[in-house]
């Protein structure tokens, strides 16, 4: 089964998005990767997507521990492998994202680099570190991440436009995380009178036991000083830093012929950082759209620009409810729907997403 979206830029390159599941659930693991491979390969030499190449994959997988070995190898482009199991009870689902018209490079430790217009995309994917506290965690990870960046021309501070914690047990290691993540936000000059970066925290485990929190970042190396905007709805959602925590609620980036949003993880929460719709499911996830709808609004952006959504579900039971709700908003976007914790437990759900716009070249880039 595959869901895409393709997108045009002003200057004719094509962008996409992909989501493959397996269409028999009731298959083997191994059959079912394989199939998703078999799928990928046939939509990349299809007429459709022919020219686009693959710059990040986010294989979620329901037991990664076991399913990651069985993975194809990959050497073209950024891996990232998360437990998040997809609630359509399938063993794995694949999220591919596509440009046309990169040269890219494989560097050591899960860094990879793609070229396009004079930009140099860069996405970091699997960081972690075993036998940490989720504090000290968090901060080994975002200065190797600065680290990175630096042996690239960039910083954290200055080129990270978008990140993803993953979290063993958030419940418990929200907290450290978000704390070990002030700290080093506030050594690279990140606060709230600056920016600080569009990010999604949420439970997900590495395929290694010992890994509390796994990282994912995606950076642009080239941008001119007032390419990313920060986009805020305080009379939805109150600004993250009062209540202790440091990400932006979305981020768009202008390039000469297109523009990107970012829609950080986003759930039911109201302009004063509370729980709106507490204990009701269906309550929230109306609530969470309508704050995705004011930020895409905000940004000059509109449902038919996302290219993908990740929906987070904190109980299985709830699956069906969600998914007609999502199905129903949302039907021309690949989505899917992922059991997940949220940081704060009375957070049911939580959503993510990423828009694309094509616009008329710069004259003057």
């Amino acid at each position: 089964m595959i869901e895409k979206k393709v997108f045009l830029s002003g200057s004719g390159l094509r962008e996409a998005f992909a989501l493959i599941s397996p269409d028999d659930r009731h298959e083997s693991p191994g059959a079912q990767l394989k199939g998703i491979a078999d799928e990928l390969s046939s939509l990349l030499a299809s007429e459709e997507f022919s020219g686009l190449r693959p710059v990040m994959k986010r294989w979620f997988l329901s037991d990664a521990a076991n399913q990651k070995p069985l993975l194809p190898k990959e050497t073209e482009c950024a891996v990232s492998v998360v437990e998040q199991p997809s609630l359509s009870r399938v063993k794995a689902v694949l999220w591919i994202w596509l440009m046309e018209g990169v040269d890219y490079r494989v560097w050591d430790d899960g860094l990879f680099t793609a070229r396009l217009g004079g930009f140099t995309h860069v996405f970091e994917t699997g960081l972690g570190f075993r036998g940490e506290d989720s504090r000290k965690t968090a901060e080994l990870i975002l200065s190797a991440a600065d680290a990175s960046l630096r042996g690239l021309g960039g910083t954290l501070a200055r080129n990270c436009v978008r990140t993803w914690f993953y979290v063993r047990d958030i419940d418990v290691d929200y907290r450290g995380m978000a704390e070990g993540r002030n700290r080093v936000f506030e050594r690279c000059g990140l606060t709230s009178s600056t920016h600080f970066i569009a990010s999604t925290g949420i439970g997900g485990a590495s395929a290694d036991p010992a890994v509390r929190i796994l990282f994912d970042a995606y950076s642009v190396i080239g941008l001119g000083e007032d390419a990313v905007k920060y986009i805020s709805v305080p009379e939805r959602m109150n600004p993250t830093h009062e209540y202790s925590v440091a990400f932006e609620r979305a981020s768009t980036v202008d390039y000469p012929d297109r523009r990107h949003l970012f829609v950080s993880g986003t759930a039911s929460i109201d302009r004063h950082g509370k729980i709106v719709c507490e204990g009701d499911v269906v309550g929230q996830t109306r609530r969470m759209i309508g704050n995705v709808d004011a930020l895409l609004e905000k940004a000059g952006f509109s449902r038919d620009d996302i290219g993908y959504c990740f929906v987070y579900l904190r109980d299985m039971a709830d699956y069906e409810t969600v998914d007609s709700i999502v199905a129903r908003e949302f039907p021309d976007t690949p989505y899917v729907i992922l059991l997940a914790r949220v940081c704060r437990p009375g957070w049911l759900v939580e959503m993510e997403c990423m828009a694309v716009k094509g616009k008329e070249p710069d004259k003057n880039p």
